[in-house]
């Protein structure tokens, strides 16, 4: 609760104060805002360099690239290439995470609870009521669930973590897709709403009965009672580093503008179902070329010094076969006289 609490005083405030003409500013995912606000601590003590950098949800961190307002955006759900072309945009995943169902159930603890993907769909379309309802009891044999409504609770802003957890929930039950849809903000027809990972984890603690869908981080730093799911190998799996790892194992990054890729219910008997990379988006002709150089120089940084930061959060850091593909892909980024504003590695 205290690590929750902690984020929530500081969103869209600088994650290192106070700020300077050198600090960098960027705006977006709330998914990833653990391991940037762990990466820019140790980079602001390594460097003297600063992050400011808003967690205000994927759909608004994109309306603020979009605007260059800020040096970089941050989303979870990647833009496609007409998108990218519109708005003169480079977009690279940065790091790799997962979506997992939490819970507060009387009597169950973390993992004990058991879910697929039709019946997480079928609980958020209203259709599964209570606690004890059979699709729920055989999936758990011998786990004694109560005789309680369920509370769906879930994002009510603009949302990178909504648009992977709907599509997953689409691609398991039809009935989804056809009633609720893919987006980062539908129409739901149940559930509580609630602003950022933070506000739906702090929602599911605080409320009985409850189910929630977060970042992985948000569930492991709190110790908040997660699922486990039933893949697409039909294997039950926890939400750890080896399944995250399993999912991404053959992904073609390149088969998508911008390396805009799903790993939502990858194959392989270890994966699991709720994979997903977050983005940055940076403009290839930035209104501060100094800035923007910052910003990628920080995320160099990160990506030869921050695996060991991301993995104990429980985030997976990206290939070094992908994170050459990446840097190459900066050269696109460049200053007014037509050269990258940051030099190849």
């Amino acid at each position: 609760m205290r690590f929750i609490a902690s984020l929530a005083a500081v969103l869209g405030l600088a994650l290192s104060a106070p700020a300077s003409a050198a600090d960098i500013s960027g705006a977006g995912a709330t998914f990833p805002y653990p391991v940037y606000a762990k990466w820019a601590d140790a980079y602001k003590r390594k460097t003297g360099v600063g992050m400011n950098y808003q967690s205000i949800g994927s759909g608004a961190g994109v309306k603020q690239i979009q605007a260059r307002t800020v040096t970089f955006g941050a989303t979870d759900a990647p833009l496609k290439g007409p998108d990218l072309e519109k708005h003169k945009l480079v977009q690279f995943p940065m790091v790799l995470g997962a979506i997992v169902p939490i819970v507060n159930v009387d009597g169950i603890g973390p993992g004990e609870l058991v879910l697929d993907g039709r019946t997480l769909a079928r609980i958020y379309l209203g259709e599964v009521k209570k606690w004890n309802d059979p699709a729920l009891v055989a999936l758990n044999p011998g786990l004694k669930l109560p005789d309680r409504p369920i509370l769906p609770v879930r994002r009510s802003d603009g949302s990178g973590t909504t648009f992977n957890f709907t599509q997953y929930l689409a691609r398991t039950h039809p009935d989804f897709e056809a009633k609720v849809g893919v987006g980062t903000a539908v129409e739901w027809p149940v559930g509580l709403g609630s602003k950022g990972n933070e506000g739906v984890a702090n929602n599911v603690l605080q409320m009985r009965g409850t189910i929630g869908y977060v970042e992985y981080a948000f569930a492991k730093q709190n110790a908040i009672s997660y699922a486990r799911m039933v893949n697409r190998e039909g294997r039950t799996v926890a939400p750890e580093t080896k399944s995250f790892v399993a999912a991404a194992a053959n992904a073609d990054w390149k088969s998508a503008p911008g390396f805009g890729i799903s790993l939502n219910d990858q194959r392989g008997a270890e994966s699991w179902p709720m994979t997903v990379p977050t983005f940055i988006l940076v403009p290839r002709e930035p209104k501060d070329p100094a800035a923007a150089a910052a910003a990628l120089s920080f995320f160099s940084w990160a990506f030869a010094e921050g695996d060991r930061l991301a993995e104990d959060l429980g985030y997976v850091p990206l290939p070094d076969v992908l994170v050459r593909e990446i840097k190459a892909s900066w050269s696109a980024i460049v200053n007014p006289a037509g050269k990258p504003v940051h030099p190849a590695d």
